[in-house]
């Protein structure tokens, strides 16, 4: 069962974190935040989520705040570079915030932007990272992702190319290049329904939205292919807790996408430095001043104590 509500809103911060560059259409991401008696927990469930889906992140947030981590299998993580789908002459910028890092995941498939911005972009990344791979949330095709995969060049992987396991499959049969899996996975009823299906070479897996830690290390353990951790634009407390899934995982054989804290202008922790493309695993604890100075104004917060307070009594189910 999960902890009474009472409790989980008397641990409560709403936060409201300002964005450096617009992402996922966002230029502000706000989070709830529970200081538990194990440590921190993240609910970032996006706004338009509804609560059956929402109560996954509220089960990860209250797994990180009242259970601990499992034990690390290792201490550092190697971490891509995150481009979101700005102008190619952008992107030295945002690539200096990812020192070391040694592949690069560029956005792609944005709407109202063509494949040939997506060309520019990458090539302006391959410049700098020769390892690249894209995501396109979904935005193709199965005949708009091959015609991406050749104008794209040589990719790590495409991540979610089109939004179908049957327009995956069709895919991975047309193409060489790697195909990788995201909402196919954590919006699924049977997150192992796409790699059963022969979809995809890759699983991306993030944390809150697949239900936890615990959830997640669970799901890897049964899918039969390589996994990438990846973040769901967290804040401090919820890229620790992504740190301490890849961590645990028997395999890593790619860098993960937890470096996504330089797309905020100010977060909730000064989080450790990314050294020659790798984050640290450790803990989080959120400075008292800056949940001061970040947090969302009350109607926010009302909001937010609303929706944990229906997610929680899904979980109680």
């Amino acid at each position: 069962m999960p902890p009474p509500l009472d409790d989980i809103l008397d641990r409560l911060h709403v936060v409201a974190l300002p964005m450096r560059i617009k992402f996922r259409g966002i230029t502000v991401r706000e989070l709830a935040l529970i200081d538990g008696p194990a440590g921190w927990g993240e609910f970032g469930a996006f706004p338009e989520y509804d609560a059956p889906e929402a109560a996954h992140w509220l089960a990860s947030a209250l797994e990180s705040a009242y259970h601990r981590p499992p034990e690390p299998i290792r201490d550092r993580i190697p971490i891509n570079a995150t481009v979101p789908a700005v102008e190619a002459d952008r992107v030295p910028e945002v690539l200096a915030r990812f020192p070391g890092a040694k592949t690069a995941k560029v956005k792609v498939a944005e709407p109202g932007q063509t494949l040939a911005d997506d060309v520019t972009r990458v090539e302006a990344v391959r410049a700098v990272i020769p390892t690249v791979r894209v995501d396109a949330n979904g935005g193709w095709s199965v005949e708009q992702a091959v015609q991406a995969a050749k104008a794209l060049g040589p990719l790590e992987y495409l991540e979610q190319p089109c939004a179908t396991v049957a327009e995956l499959t069709e895919l991975r049969r047309r193409i060489d290049t790697p195909v990788a899996a995201d909402e196919s996975i954590r919006k699924a009823e049977d997150p192992l329904a796409v790699a059963k299906a022969g979809a995809v070479d890759i699983a991306v897996l993030k944390v809150a939205p697949l239900g936890g830690i615990s959830k997640l290390l669970e799901i890897a353990g049964q899918i039969a292919i390589p996994v990438v951790i990846s973040s769901a634009i967290d804040s401090a407390v919820g890229i620790s807790t992504g740190l301490h899934a890849a961590a645990a995982l028997p395999d890593l054989q790619h860098a993960c996408g937890l470096g996504t804290g330089s797309l905020f202008l100010d977060d909730v922790a000064e989080t450790p430095p990314q050294t020659d493309g790798y984050l640290p695993v450790q803990p989080i604890t959120p400075d008292p001043a800056r949940l001061h100075a970040l947090a969302a104004p009350p109607a926010r917060r009302q909001w937010w104590i609303d929706r944990i307070t229906a997610c929680r009594r899904l979980l109680a189910v």
